[in-house]
């Protein structure tokens, strides 16, 4: 449990992902970032990059992690791009759908690959771990 102004929350799942309480394809990590495969991607190669400081909101962080994050997802689109076929990569921040800031990495061929509205992939374990070994192999 957190505590934030006086209040008992849960830690997101994200901050479960951090302290190894889920699994996870984790891509990168470091003191102060993690970032690892969306669980039901956009398109194959879908990445989430989140600081480990649990703050909900992503224009609350304080500009030095706003800026390292930035960094750190530049590095791992640059991986992306590399292993999944795709014009760019596409990055959202949308931050409804789990408390806890972060960036999401998504490859793309047109603007309808980055649209939250429609399905999300079905990947088994064995295709998320296959990606995450293509990515793994450009960091």
């Amino acid at each position: 449990m957190l505590r934030e102004k006086g209040a008992t929350i849960m830690a997101s799942i994200f901050t479960k992902i951090i302290r190894r309480e889920i699994p996870a394809e984790i891509l990168t990590e470091d003191d102060e970032h993690i970032s690892f495969l969306d669980v039901r991607p956009l398109t194959k190669g879908h990445s989430l990059v989140v600081p480990k400081k649990e703050i909900d909101y992503y224009f609350d962080l304080d500009e030095k992690t706003m800026a390292s994050l930035s960094v750190s997802s530049k590095k791992l689109a640059r991986a992306i791009k590399k292993a999944i076929p795709c014009n760019r990569i596409g990055i959202a921040v949308i931050g409804l759908e789990v408390p806890h800031a972060h960036i999401h990495l998504i490859p793309m061929n047109t603007e309808k690959d980055v649209s939250f509205s429609k399905d999300r992939l079905q990947l088994s374990s064995a295709e998320l771990s296959d990606i995450a070994t293509r990515i793994r192999k450009f960091l």
